[in-house]
């Protein structure tokens, strides 16, 4: 089937009997003979979509091979290099004390301002598969250590930079990745050689605030980097479990208020609600509360099912509202025998409910969220009360003051409770000229939170400044000198990539960055010193331990190694098959 007919093929029998005699006895000559080759079609980039078994029936191995793209071998590692450099690109100038901000704004046209790795990289629209694990990487370093989310980023950028100079000298990937993790290994055990242990006790708290007072340093807070270090370390104090070494952030609850400046913020020994008093005219302050705390409805109870009331009299009109009547005053005289001065509920009651809660002064405050019932009932020792039946002066909590705070001209008012006798809850209360700068406070002092907590932890410090990688790198080139084979290059590479960190420092600082770099390696070389670093501020000396510039070991521990596996895995892909429109 699909042969050309032959010309020498018999003619149909109706045609024949036209035919004259001579031509029906005209001796037939040898046919011709046709042969058909099948190629392969090409479809798309790849021609090996179609194969064909021993009888010449094709069949496919692919399917839609047409549409799609392929990039192998060193065009695929070029390419994944390359994505990673360019997000990491993105984040380098926002590295240091000295680092710019970036302005992020979403679809919604949301406004975000930020220095923080991080949020720039969650904020940004990242489609490139290569890129979006740099942004992995970033959220894994926020989630395990809570800062360095710069840091990682900028030098898996340089890992995979020295990677690609090693990759153009022919050196298999594979060996590459053997050298860098290997090179990674010697870095992380070399910190713990160089590390400081810094004493602290809860009489002593110098240690914790220089090292939050160091994270703040590169945020948008650092002019008030001393006050905010106090308050990242006291809220963390106030609900650590020093035995155990143990934080929970939950305990922690972060508020923002837009108006005034950002040095009033503070940090209350309590609860700070967003709400106010359900009527203007009950009380603002109010002293040893006594608080019951309800999860059920001022409100008379509904039945679940549909239901229809037929009133035909005004008698029956008149019952069912003394009826509705008494349902109030049986839920507000159980709140009063119980003791309560104040009641927090959270649902809402409606204006019969508020006026008589008025008439017996009792105040109460409606809409309260879930999370903060519970940190109110941490802190108060109260129990969560799910039937107005239940109510008992055991299950009350206590608190030193209740008051309402007002804001400004707009009648913004707040609820703080304070001077909690559990006070395992704390709340810092951020104050801004605008919605932006305290989310902004709001990331820098999680990030000092976080820092402090990895030092009640383990209190083992490096300095900064770039004096660790520094330290590292010089270490890592002694150690190449007896590494025999290929892995030698990126060991060094490896050595290299790590001064990416202080040069990326002295240009964010407005320095000469080579210059800088050799100056310190020549001091930390002479003076056997690690703690040698680039002079971000401009104080006139490098010595990191006099400037009080610290990290903690194991968030740079992590910074290493989180980098190092991510290049690792960049590099062992050598086969990108995407469809053609991502091209």
């Amino acid at each position: 089937p699909g042969l050309p007919p032959s010309p020498h093929a018999a003619a149909p029998r109706a045609h024949a009997t036209q035919k004259t005699r001579t031509q029906l006895t005209r001796p037939r000559t040898r046919p011709t003979c046709w042969v058909a080759i099948m190629q392969p079609p090409k479809l798309g980039n790849l021609t090996q979509s179609i194969a064909f078994d021993e009888y010449g029936q094709p069949f496919i191995i692919l399917r839609e091979q047409d549409k799609q793209k392929r990039l192998r071998g060193k065009d695929a590692h070029k390419a994944n290099i390359l994505a990673a450099r360019s997000v990491a690109k993105i984040l380098r100038s926002s590295l240091g004390p000295r680092g710019m901000d970036k302005i992020l704004v979403s679809g919604d046209g949301d406004v975000t301002v930020t220095n923080d790795g991080a949020t720039i990289l969650q904020k940004m629209d990242v489609s490139h598969e290569i890129g979006k694990l740099l942004v992995e990487l970033s959220k894994s370093q926020d989630d395990e250590i809570g800062d360095g989310t710069t840091g990682v980023v900028v030098m898996a950028g340089a890992l995979l930079e020295e990677a690609e100079k090693l990759l153009d000298k022919g050196i298999h990937p594979i060996r590459i990745a053997q050298g860098f993790e290997d090179a990674c290994d010697i870095a992380v055990k070399h910190l713990e050689s160089i590390a400081d242990i810094v004493p602290w006790s809860e009489e002593k708290l110098d240690a914790l605030y220089e090292t939050a007072s160091t994270t703040l340093g590169s945020k948008i807070i650092s002019r008030f980097q001393d006050q905010m270090s106090k308050i990242a370390v006291n809220a963390v104090l106030a609900v650590a479990d020093l035995k155990r070494k143990d934080v929970n952030f939950e305990l922690i609850k972060v508020e923002g208020k837009v108006g005034g400046r950002l040095e009033d913020t503070i940090l209350v020994d309590g609860v700070v609600l967003d709400k106010e008093m359900s009527h203007s005219q009950m009380p603002k302050e109010i002293k040893d509360a006594k608080i019951a705390i309800l999860t059920c409805a001022f409100e008379p109870p509904k039945p679940k099912t549909k239901h229809k009331v037929d009133i035909a009299t005004a008698e029956h009109y008149k019952d069912l509202y003394e009826r509705e009547q008494k349902y109030f005053k049986d839920m507000v005289k159980l709140c009063k025998d119980s003791g309560a001065t104040l009641v927090l509920c959270q649902w809402g009651f409606d204006d019969e409910a508020n006026h008589l809660l008025l008439q017996n002064k009792l105040p109460a405050v409606r809409w309260v969220g879930g999370v903060e019932i519970e940190l109110i009932a941490i802190a108060t020792g109260a129990r969560i009360v799910p039937r107005f039946e239940e109510l008992a002066p055991e299950k009350l909590g206590t608190c030193g003051v209740v008051r309402e705070i007002a804001f400004g001209t707009t009648n913004d008012k707040m609820l703080v409770i304070e001077k909690c006798p559990l006070s395992k809850a704390v709340t810092v209360l951020i104050r801004g000229g605008n919605q932006m700068i305290i989310d902004e406070a709001k990331r820098s002092l999680h990030d000092a939170m976080c820092v402090t907590r990895n030092l009640i932890r383990d209190n083992r410090i490096v300095y900064g400044g770039g004096a660790a990688e520094v330290a590292c790198s010089l270490k890592i080139q002694e150690y190449a000198n007896s590494v025999s084979g290929i892995e030698q290059f990126a060991v060094r590479s490896f050595a290299e990539a790590l001064e990416q960190i202080p040069i990326a420092l002295a240009e964010n600082s407005g320095l000469q960055p080579i210059p800088e770099l050799a100056k310190v390696k020549k001091e930390q070389i002479e003076k056997k010193s690690s703690f040698i670093g680039v002079d971000c501020k401009q104080k006139g000396t490098n010595n990191m331990k006099q400037q009080k510039v610290f990290e903690t070991l194991i968030g740079k521990q992590q910074q290493l190694m989180l980098a190092t596996q991510l290049v690792r895995m960049i590099l062992k892909i050598d086969d990108v098959i995407q469809p053609s429109d991502k091209f």
